[in-house]
């Protein structure tokens, strides 16, 4: 139980190390100019809007987590409404370090496009969606891997409290796509009826507000929403399969609630190597060097299943269909 226990630890531990990896690659999107004073003065905007729109979401949004605690804990036990609590926190700090660093990535996306070209505004794209990405999965790691250590690894009787961080993710992902969505919609018709039929304004022209508040909308919606979106289905997947891996009464049910975290932990690592070979072949063909992160953690996968028992290696073959499918249809 001891050695379990000390492998339990390893998920949290890597998504520190995440964390510090999309400090890192957000330092690296910083280090491109923001373009000059109009340019600047137009992704400051977009900035700021965004900011303000989260801070007034979440105040919003804390009340009615607040109330999803209470009857969590009513209902529920102390351990759920804990986990609903660190969901919830997890999925909102997933969303708004992307939205924080894709506002900043945008504008000099743009300049790298107009200065030097399709290569160069890639490599600050990429660079800004990143950052998402390695918060998301670095997050969803020390969140519910944290909670797997003290939950399940220590005693599996409470492993069904982990449901209680997907319920406070959800909660999130909710608020923040519907609400983004929502603000950005109408900002968007207001801009065009306004701007273009009142006043004669030409359609995403600065100069009017509603523009402004049309790309603060897609930002908040479409990157902080989309986030975490993808936070609750990224959680939601490795929390149903500890909870259908802990119905298995085997010896190695132990080693089967473990796996998803395990196969997450080496996807991250595997993330985190794929980022940088697309740094270092940004000259060259970095659309191709996104390939390489998928063959990684397949091959990571195939040695970790074979560390882990009488594991079957049908969950690889099920790994590699996901890694194929998601290469044919990168959104889904």
């Amino acid at each position: 139980m001891g050695f379990y226990m000390n492998i339990a630890l390893f998920p949290p531990l890597l998504g520190l190390i995440g964390m510090i990896a999309a400090l890192v690659v957000y330092m690296l999107v910083m280090r491109y100019p923001d373009g000059e004073d109009k340019v600047k003065k137009i992704g400051d905007q977009i900035h700021a809007g965004a900011l303000a729109f989260m801070k007034t979401e979440y105040k919003y949004l804390t009340v009615f987590i607040v109330v999803l605690v209470i009857l969590s804990q009513i209902f529920l036990g102390t351990e759920t409404a804990i986990a609903v609590v660190v969901g919830a926190a997890c999925s909102s700090l997933a969303g708004f370090i992307g939205m924080y660093a894709a506002t900043k990535a945008n504008v000099r996306t743009a300049t790298a496009a107009q200065q030097d070209g399709a290569a160069a505004a890639l490599s600050v794209s990429f660079y800004g969606g990143s950052v998402m990405g390695l918060c998301v999965a670095s997050l969803g790691l020390i969140g519910l891997g944290g909670l797997y250590y003290f939950y399940a690894a220590n005693s599996f009787s409470p492993v069904h409290a982990l449901e209680g961080f997907g319920m406070g993710a959800s909660v999130v992902a909710l608020f923040s796509r519907v609400g983004g969505g929502i603000f950005t919609k109408s900002a968007d018709v207001g801009a065009d009826l306004v701007g273009k039929i009142e006043v004669g304004i030409p359609e995403d022209d600065p100069r009017n507000p509603g523009v402004i508040a049309d790309n603060v909308g897609d930002n908040v919606g479409d990157v902080a929403g989309m986030g975490s979106d993808i936070f609750e289905s990224y959680c939601g997947s490795m929390i149903a399969t500890i909870a259908i891996a802990y119905t298995i009464q085997s010896a190695d049910s132990a080693n089967l609630m473990m796996l998803p975290l395990a196969l997450a932990s080496i996807g991250l690592i595997a993330s985190i190597m794929g980022i940088f070979i697309v740094k270092l072949a940004s000259a060259k063909e970095p659309a191709s060097a996104t390939l390489l992160a998928p063959a990684i953690f397949i091959v990571m996968a195939y040695f970790l299943i074979q560390s882990m028992g009488n594991i079957p290696m049908a969950i690889l073959w099920c790994g590699m269909w996901c890694c194929r499918r998601s290469i044919d249809r990168p959104y889904h």
